[in-house]
């Protein structure tokens, strides 16, 4: 068996995951995860009950890309992607299966495993999420927020270029904690597409593959040169990406009212899809909670991608005039605006 600490829980699988850095064994294990077994999937996996949800986007095929089911007593959900991977997960949070065809990999199912379907995992255990990548600057967290495609990871990259500390590449958790939202480790490792990869480090074959299957890159934060931030630190800003702007401006900040900024967050939670009524009230609870606590800002790169690195630069200063000020506005005045 394999032990494993990711975005704050203590997991046991029967192998190690791919990318995730391994941990000494813990007395409580808050997630089971059994992987490539289809025998020890539950009797349930064999059940058709009605589509629980699927998603709008379709592969080349025409079909649903994820297809989620849920049991008659709601004991259990299965999600089948259409590449033919499945996960069993019960409704608790605790027990979760794996199985995917050949030719895929162990390394092509830890590429959902670690993202949707650990964000839905940490949903049903009652932890919501940001779609964003995180970073630790003065053991603090910047939360890069962002739909896919905004940049996210490629800004989290040359954050760790820069030296600092990479908390998550693609899940953000808001863990109420004490009185302040948390942000916990993730794993080791940022996926970027080939053109990030070669923008930032001159060519996409200086990263390996993140699978055998995707032309997806990675850049291990468990070596030498970068740095993986493996403890939880508190919340201090978020930053949404904008759209590139081909703009002698750019990159620059921008202020966010707070009613723009609770739309922001909204429409980048993660995994939207999957909530009932209890889980959105909940979120909008959590989200209201970061508007009214933390700075919401906008951060507009510039054309070039290669230039990130002065991305990087506007956002750290506007972090740090924020802390010399305190916050962008006070808490009680932006908590009335929501």
């Amino acid at each position: 068996m394999a032990a494993s600490f990711i975005y704050g829980l203590r997991i046991q699988s029967n192998r190690p995951i791919p990318r995730v850095r391994p941990s000494a064994p813990a007395t409580v294990t808050d997630l089971q995860v059994s992987l490539g077994l289809d025998s020890d999937f539950p009797g349930a996996k064999r059940e058709s009950p009605a589509r629980w949800y699927a998603s709008d986007r379709l592969d080349e095929r025409g079909a649903p890309a994820l297809v989620i089911t849920k049991s008659g007593d709601g004991a259990w959900f299965r999600m089948r992607y259409s590449d033919g991977t499945e996960f069993l997960v019960d409704r608790l949070g605790t027990r979760l299966w794996a199985a995917w065809p050949e030719p895929l990999t162990i390394e092509d199912t830890a590429t959902y495993l670690l993202g949707p379907v650990m964000g839905f995992v940490l949903l049903l255990r009652g932890t919501h999420c940001l779609h964003a990548s995180a970073v630790n600057v003065g053991d603090q967290a910047i939360a890069l927020v962002g739909p896919s495609g905004a940049g996210k990871s490629t800004t989290a990259a040359a954050f760790a270029k820069l030296g600092y500390g990479v908390l998550s590449d693609d899940v953000v958790t808001l863990a109420d904690e004490s009185g302040q939202l948390i942000v916990h480790p993730a794993y080791p490792c940022i996926r970027l597409w080939p053109e990030s990869a070669e923008a930032l480090f001159g060519t996409a074959d200086a990263l390996p593959l993140l699978t055998p299957n995707w032309d997806k890159r990675y850049l291990d934060l468990a070596g030498d040169k970068h740095r993986f931030q493996a403890a939880a630190v508190p919340l201090a800003a978020i930053y949404v990406l904008g759209e590139r702007l081909d703009d002698a401006s750019a990159p620059r900040i921008e202020a966010v009212a707070p009613q723009a900024a609770m739309i922001e967050l909204v429409g980048n939670a993660y995994a939207p899809y999957l909530k009932d009524r209890t889980a959105r009230a909940e979120e909008f609870r959590v989200l209201s909670r970061a508007v009214a606590t933390v700075p919401v800002r906008r951060a507009i790169p510039g054309a070039d991608l290669a230039q990130v690195d002065r991305l990087c630069s506007v956002i750290l200063d506007d972090f740090h005039a924020l802390s010399r000020l305190g916050t962008a506005t006070d808490p009680a005045e932006r908590l009335e605006c929501v």
